[in-house]
Order: structure tokens, then C-alpha cells, then sequence
């Protein structure tokens, strides 16, 4: 009994240091107003709460930047382009700041074709053209949907349908390549190229009377693997050139680009490009090889591109505090609407006529009956 009688007088001290104090429901009286406040509240939660779990389901974009610092990777890239001029005419080569023959990680094929597209590969060109265009103009604004999606922007060129008659006139070199991540140039010219330990040596003079025509459509030039987000800005390129001797280069920075999501990580390379035309007229003291020139050159930043999202502490304590809120809210504004509408709505005493005039005595008592 002492030991029970303990415990109570504990539970009792207990009990009186509750802050939430609970009021029986016989002292309750529900209300048209509250009861209007408390389904609007509900439906402000569960609106609320839908919005929070979308916001944290979804994720955003980190981006930083650190040194590059892995040198003994590899970087490979895939080419696909066509020169309006027949593989006999023209050779391709790659040398990198090492001079060593690059080709040896790799070896380019050269198929004869036409420079002129049949109707379905136009259509197709255009819409490449055009497509990639407008991810390079609006990257900034479309950057994040790209990187979330898990679809990566590869282009295929379909297949001829309409067979020409003519003779081929143009050159298709494609291919994959892997290089070392060392600045170096890759560059198709007039003439054949003979490969040495220490460099290359091109045969152009036998070439000298051969009608050149550089002018070229670029349907694939990446590095790295094709990721999503990740735009290449040479790929539907298309130049078109009246003269022959010109000196096409184009100057370009790899970076290199680490995408991390949650379910996936990937490296890979993104680049920038710059383009300079030369016409080459010796009178005019403008000396050089006619061609295609891709001078390329590796970042010495690497771009981390991370997915993150808050915590689930984080998430529970913002859903916690927006319940409670709009709870408490509620409840002020009921009790507001409440002293509001007592105080339009009091009743006044209405006043007693108490006339002598209406006062009439009756019994032995003096009552009085008013009517």
C-alpha cells in the first residue's frame, strides 16, 4: 500500500505539470465556424503536405568545380563527318603534344559517298541542326531537366534511300578513337600521310592539280561517353565553302565532367568551341594547308555536377511545422471570427416600462402587477 500510495503521488505531481491540459467534451460546443475553419485547415494540409513530398521527391543540381588531377585516363572520342571531296583525295590524321602516333589506339574508316543528302536524311539534318541548336541557345534554362532526364542527345544519320548516278563525290570518316589526355590535333588535308615513330609526313604535291572543296557536314563529334546533359556544339554543323583554298580550324577546350546521381555515376567530357576561317592566298602573303583543323586542348578544372536533396530530418521537421502552423493559425483565427461575432451580435436588455400610471395594487401585501 505505501509503495502503490508512492507511485500515485508521483503520477500526481506529473499529471500537474502537464502543459496540455485536456478539456472533457461535455464542455465542448462545436460551431458552424469552427467546423468551416477546421475542413478549409485540413484541406490547407493535405495540399501542403502533397507539395512538400513533390519538392523533396524532386532534387537539384550542385555544381563546383575541382583540379583535374586524373592525367593517366584515357579520352576518347567519336567522329563522324563527311568532306565534300573522294577518299582518294584527302586523308585523316591525329597527333597529340606526346608525337606519338595516336592511331594506334584506334584507326578511322573512310567510305566513298555523296555529299548531297537523299529527302529523309535532309529532314533528319535539318532536324538535327536545329534541335542542337536550340539546346546550346537555351542550355542555362534547360540545364537541370536535361541532366534529370536519363535520355542522352545521340544523333544516327538513317540509311540512303535515293541511290544517286553519279559517281561519288564526297568522303565519310568515322570512327572511334582513344587518345591521351594531352592537348593534339586532328585535321583531314589534301593528300596521303606516311606514319614514323616520331611524327607523320604528308604526300600533297602529287595532289597539287586535284580541285579541292572542304566543305563538310558534321553529324557526330563527342568526347567521352554520351551522357545526359551533356551537349556537344559541333554535332549538325554544316559550312559550305565557293573557294577551296581555306584553312578551316577549330580551336576547342575538353573538360572533363563528373554527373553523380543517386542511382548512378558517370565521367565523362563536355567542350567549347571556337571557329576560325583562313582563306590561303599566297599572292596576299596568306600561306598555310589547306583544310579541316580540330585543335583541342584538356581543361585543367573538372566540372563536378552533383544531384542532392535535403535529408529526411529535414523533411519531417518542415512537415511537421507547416501541420502545426496552420493548426494554430486556425485555431487564432476561430477564436477571432468568434469575438467578433459576439460582439456584433450581443444582445441589448430591453427596458422596463415602469410607469406609475401601469402599476396597479393588488392584495393586502402591496403587490404590484404591471402590465
Amino acid at each position: 500500500m505505501l509503495r502503490y500510495r508512492g507511485v500515485k503521488q508521483a503520477l500526481d505531481a506529473v499529471s500537474r505539470l502537464d502543459a496540455f491540459p485536456k478539456v472533457k467534451e461535455e464542455f465542448v460546443q462545436p460551431t458552424r465556424v469552427g467546423g468551416t475553419l477546421s475542413l478549409i485547415s485540413r484541406l490547407v494540409i493535405l495540399f501542403l503536405i502533397y507539395h512538400e513530398v513533390s519538392y523533396y521527391m524532386d532534387s537539384r543540381l550542385v555544381f563546383s568545380f575541382v583540379p583535374d588531377t586524373d592525367l593517366q585516363s584515357k579520352l576518347k572520342v567519336h567522329i563522324d563527318l563527311t568532306v565534300a571531296m573522294p577518299c582518294k583525295s584527302i586523308g585523316a590524321d591525329i597527333l597529340d603534344s606526346t608525337n606519338q602516333n595516336v592511331f594506334s589506339f584506334g584507326i578511322l574508316q573512310e567510305e566513298d559517298t555523296w555529299f548531297e543528302l537523299c529527302p529523309s536524311q535532309r529532314v533528319h539534318f535539318d532536324y538535327m541542326q536545329h534541335h542542337n541548336s536550340y539546346l546550346r541557345n537555351e542550355y542555362h534554362s534547360i540545364a537541370e531537366i536535361l541532366y534529370k532526364s536519363d535520355h542522352a542527345v545521340v544523333y544516327s544519320m538513317p540509311e540512303r534511300v535515293v541511290i544517286p548516278t553519279k559517281p561519288h563525290d564526297a568522303c565519310r570518316i568515322h570512327g572511334v578513337l582513344t587518345l591521351n589526355k594531352v592537348a593534339g590535333n586532328f585535321h583531314i588535308t589534301v593528300g596521303k600521310t606516311i606514319h614514323f615513330s616520331r611524327g607523320h609526313i604528308h604526300f600533297n604535291s602529287i595532289f597539287a592539280n586535284t580541285q579541292t572543296n572542304f566543305s563538310h557536314r558534321i553529324n557526330r563529334f563527342s568526347f567521352g561517353d554520351h551522357t545526359a546533359g551533356i551537349i556537344h556544339p559541333l554535332e549538325g554543323d554544316e559550312k559550305i565553302f565557293d573557294n577551296g583554298q581555306v584553312m578551316m580550324q577549330y580551336f576547342i577546350e575538353v573538360v572533363p565532367t563528373d554527373v553523380q546521381k543517386f542511382y548512378s555515376h558517370s565521367k565523362t567530357y563536355q567542350y567549347t568551341v571556337r571557329e576560325n576561317l583562313q582563306l590561303i592566298d599566297i599572292d596576299k602573303g596568306m600561306q598555310g594547308v589547306a583544310g579541316l583543323y580540330f585543335k583541342y586542348d584538356m581543361s585543367a578544372l573538372r566540372v563536378l555536377v552533383r544531384q542532392d536533396r535535403d535529408s529526411i530530418a529535414q523533411f519531417i521537421v518542415r512537415l511537421s511545422s507547416i501541420i502545426a502552423g496552420i493548426v494554430v493559425i486556425s485555431g487564432l483565427l476561430s477564436k477571432c471570427m468568434h469575438l467578433i461575432g459576439d460582439a456584433c451580435c450581443k444582445r441589448r436588455p430591453e427596458p422596463l416600462l415602469n410607469t406609475l400610471s401601469d402599476e396597479k395594487p393588488v392584495g393586502k401585501g402591496g403587490a404590484v402587477i404591471i402590465s
